[in-house]
């Protein structure tokens, strides 16, 4: 099996990347949050500190793109291909309604023609490794089948698929009925993405779709960074040094107390599962009280005292 590691803005930044590559086991690709293309200019500094070659040294890494215009992805995918890397994902997935609204990510996926239009001057415009990540549609389900029909047109590098429409942003169950449609359909390789967060979950997704040998990981790698070690439980050594590879970043890039306890209190959103259930609301409060790094610092030193 093939493991990613999913787009999730302001949360699988490169800090984090790194350090999860560091102590866990190495995900086969990490995308990056996306990056909406300027019209008056290159990369902003917060782009270039992510997509720079020598912040993401020894892993493959996909920068993800958010665009409905395929001049501005044409000129990004260049410009990042000068950069170094070999490939690059298109977001037909987010939900959110300020992107949506302005037809893009999930919201393109509700003008099928202008996406075909879009990929046929998107292939004729680029020579390297193009993939998608989409969901199924707008509001039904059965939307997918002609987004299918689309996609087979063309020689994705992958086809990464979140089961969901956008209207159920992380609601409801993934569809596997449909999920299923693209196994028995798509002309592309497939990789499946939504709701695994145990290992339990994994082996119930490989024993429903044993052909597909791709899987792409977010919400359950953050909460559980050790999920793909066997099973293993990681040391409270590994945990704690995991963190301050986590925390020492994001002091290094971020300016201010704030800004640093912005992240690190995003990034306990998810870490706070790696505590007994008993403990996660009580200690999740404090750290959201946190106003300064000595006062985070104190907390931290009680938490990995409970492990």
């Amino acid at each position: 099996m093939k493991y990613y590691l999913a787009p999730m803005e302001g949360l699988t930044t490169f800090v984090f990347r790194n350090a999860y590559h560091h102590y866990f086991r190495p995900m086969d690709k990490y995308f990056t949050p996306f990056i909406v293309p300027h019209i008056l200019k290159d990369f902003d500094a917060r782009e270039r500190k992510e997509l720079d070659p020598e912040h993401n040294r020894g892993k493959y890494v996909v920068p993800q793109i958010l665009t409905n215009n395929s001049e501005d992805f044409i000129r990004t995918a260049k410009a990042l291909q000068e950069m170094g890397y070999e490939e690059v994902n298109l977001n037909l997935g987010c939900p959110s309604k300020t992107v949506v609204s302005k037809r893009r990510g999930a919201g393109f996926l509700q003008e099928p023609n202008i996406l075909d239009r879009f990929l046929e001057e998107v292939f004729d415009g680029l020579d390297m490794k193009i993939s998608i990540k989409t969901r199924l549609g707008m509001e039904f389900p059965v939307e997918f089948e002609e987004l299918l029909e689309i996609y087979n047109r063309y020689p994705l590098e992958e086809l990464i698929v979140h089961p969901r429409v956008q209207k159920d942003y992380y609601k409801n169950k993934p569809n596997w009925d449909m999920f299923a449609l693209a196994v028995q359909q798509s002309k592309n390789s497939l990789c499946y993405n939504g709701d695994l967060f145990t290992k339990e979950d994994l082996a119930r997704f490989s024993d429903a779709f044993p052909q597909v040998n791709c899987v792409m990981l977010g919400r359950g790698i953050l909460a559980k960074p050790a999920l793909l070690d066997e099973g293993k439980t990681p040391s409270k050594d590994v945990l704690r040094k995991f963190h301050r590879e986590v925390y020492e970043g994001y002091q290094e890039i971020c300016s201010g107390d704030r800004n640093t306890l912005f992240k690190m209190k995003e990034f306990w959103s998810y870490f706070i599962h790696m505590l007994p259930e008993e403990n996660r609301k009580k200690t999740l409060k404090k750290i959201k009280k946190s106003e300064k790094l000595v006062v985070y610092e104190r907390v931290m030193d009680e938490i990995f005292s409970m492990l």
